[in-house]
């Protein structure tokens, strides 16, 4: 099939468990409950964001507004944003073959003995080239997308990021930003040449230092987290991260409502911030006997462990 036509993931619903009886037989369940959400904002005319969520084992999609529940299974769960870049429609093309590519290579045939964040390097490394290809074509110049994915397998959780959507954990009321923005005003924040509070001001903000598509090679920047029970994984781009503060951000995922609900109230509070970028999240909160519950130790600097960091 043309890389270019059709270029939307086939995310079709279909509800279910994940996993059969027999495969859990015997084992302690670990279970993943999530929403996402999508929205044009309320500058832009058209909505260059795109995100799945994937089971690997059944071959299940869902990108409804409404929750589901999947046992994670052997095979595990995908969950990836994207925010796509360049002229006409080209944006919204990176986006979505972005994330259709990342899906049908983390679907293709496990490597021997490869971890999960080698496979999950390998993959998008190779969907950037795709894109990269993708984008020679008359009208596609320059078109590139950011990507966070994370993939949720047995109890642990790897994450992966190019460009600057980000990655959340939720913990035992405390919000840790998981992934590191990627962005020329990170650059100058973490070389003490911009405070925190100035780059949220920059008009520089939105220059990302990588993205998928581009001329050379990405390099993944990949983390490793233990999950606990109770545990919420916030993924979106920058047009939440950009208009609500941490503590909003967290009031508002951890609210004691539906996930979904959740999902819906965070893009209105972005909306009603400015609504200046699209905007799309995805929340999935982790349970079952299979995972331990957080104790006062397990904070998010003792759970998570640097695979691999991007150093431009």
């Amino acid at each position: 099939m043309d890389d270019t036509l059709d270029a939307r993931p086939s995310l079709r619903a279909r509800a279910g468990t994940g996993m059969s009886a027999a495969m859990t037989r015997g084992r302690a369940e670990v279970k993943l409950t999530m929403a996402g959400l999508t929205d044009r904002g309320l500058v832009r005319t058209s909505n260059e964001d795109a995100f799945f969520m994937a089971h690997l084992g059944t071959g299940e999609q869902w990108s409804e507004d409404t929750p589901v529940s999947w046992r994670l299974g052997d095979r595990g769960v995908l969950l990836a944003v994207s925010d796509g870049m360049g002229g006409a429609n080209a944006g919204e093309v990176a986006s979505a073959l972005s994330l259709e590519k990342l899906l049908e290579g983390m679907r293709g045939r496990v490597r021997p003995k490869e971890s999960d964040a080698d496979r999950l390097r390998r993959t998008i490394e190779l969907a950037s080239r795709q894109v990269r290809r993708a984008a020679a074509r008359p009208g596609r110049e320059g078109m590139g997308a950011t990507l966070t994915a994370v993939y949720l397998r047995g109890t642990t959780a790897t994450i992966a990021e190019i460009g600057d959507s980000r990655a959340y954990l939720i913990r035992r009321g405390l919000l840790c930003q998981v992934t590191r923005d990627q962005s020329y005003v990170q650059l100058l924040v973490d070389a003490g040449l911009m405070t925190q509070e100035e780059a949220e001001r920059s008009p520089r903000r939105n220059i990302v230092l990588q993205a998928m598509g581009q001329d050379t090679d990405v390099i993944v920047a990949l983390s490793r987290l233990d999950l606990r029970r109770g545990d919420r994984l916030l993924l979106c781009t920058d047009g939440l991260s950009s208009m609500l503060s941490d503590r909003q951000i967290l009031a508002l995922a951890q609210a004691p409502t539906p996930i979904d609900q959740a999902c819906l109230d965070l893009v209105e509070h972005a909306k009603d911030a400015g609504g200046d970028d699209n905007i799309t999240v995805i929340l999935a909160e982790a349970s079952g006997a299979g995972l331990k519950a957080a104790t006062a130790g397990d904070t998010a600097e003792a759970t998570i462990r640097t695979v691999q960091e991007y150093k431009p």
